[in-house]
């Protein structure tokens, strides 16, 4: 057992600083006590140790307090989680439910396109596109088996997209509007000039032989002149955008911007008769019918 003289000043500081660490281990081991233990300390080394651990009270309530805001974040972040892959699987949902809105529709402008237009058509899906750059082309999904052959018209209701090159049971190759091995039959609107358009490697198309009286000028719609190929009359071909007239040539030029857009195209149209072929054939009258 250790004396401590308390009449001495030297000794009333050690028996204070004595108490002062029995009190801070106290509130150490049992902090949920040591308010309770404040409550009874009066006089001099109350007054002196109360602070302190008023403090060390303060900062465990604190302490108990953000490890509780920690969790209840914890929580949160967990369910901010879920719901973020709930919304990544809604947008999915939604994106493939516009793609499908959008096929639904210009599958319905076909068909509305096709009951309204007198040529007989057959509807097919673009499932392919030439990768080579040799030639500009694309793959439709129906064949010989459906009733396309070659050099059929292909179009969509916005206008004319190309000519059927080659077939096979179930597939069709069609050379598009803008490939220079291409050439449609073309008339301008408001002056009545026909000539030709052929597809040109930038991409776009032009109109060749075109008298040089013809009062042609940028922003004539060309169209379908319906005379040859697999084309009826008037079926959009595009626009011109500038004319090339040559001192000394037979014929005029103009430069097409095409009215479809052929990188976009993804359902079509095959023109399995033409109008003026059709008009023909309902015309003419079968050999064995009697007048």
């Amino acid at each position: 057992m250790w004396m401590v003289n308390v009449r001495s000043p030297h000794g009333a500081r050690r028996l204070a600083l004595g108490m002062f660490a029995l009190l801070l281990a106290a509130l150490l081991l049992f902090p949920g006590q040591s308010q309770g233990l404040l409550d009874y300390l009066d006089g001099p080394v109350g007054q002196l140790v109360r602070l302190p651990l008023e403090a060390v009270s303060s900062l465990d309530q604190g302490i108990s307090a953000m490890w509780q805001q920690y969790v209840s974040l914890q929580h949160v972040a967990d369910e901010n989680r879920r719901l973020k892959q709930e919304m990544d699987w809604l947008r999915g949902e939604i994106n493939q439910l516009r793609e499908a809105g959008s096929a639904t529709q210009r599958l319905t402008s076909l068909l509305q396109f096709k009951e309204q237009a007198l040529p007989a058509m057959v509807a097919a899906q673009v499932i392919g596109r030439d990768s080579s750059n040799r030639y500009r082309s694309v793959i439709l999904n129906k064949g010989e088996s459906d009733g396309i052959q070659k050099d059929m018209g292909v179009i969509i209701p916005a206008g004319v997209v190309g000519r059927v090159v080659k077939t096979t049971g179930a597939t069709a190759v069609v050379l598009l509007l803008t490939d220079p091995n291409n050439a449609i039959a073309g008339l301008i609107q408001r002056t009545r000039d026909e000539g030709i358009v052929e597809g040109v490697p930038q991409g776009r198309a032009k109109l060749k032989y075109i008298p040089m009286l013809s009062a042609l000028k940028e922003g004539d719609r060309v169209v379908t002149s319906g005379l040859v190929g697999g084309f009826p009359r008037g079926l959009a071909i595009g626009t011109i955008t500038a004319i090339d007239r040559e001192e000394g040539a037979l014929f005029q030029t103009a430069e097409l911007a095409p009215e479809v857009d052929l990188n976009r195209v993804e359902e079509v149209l095959v023109i399995q008769a033409p109008q003026s072929q059709s008009a023909d054939q309902t015309a003419r009258p079968d050999p064995g019918t009697k007048r």
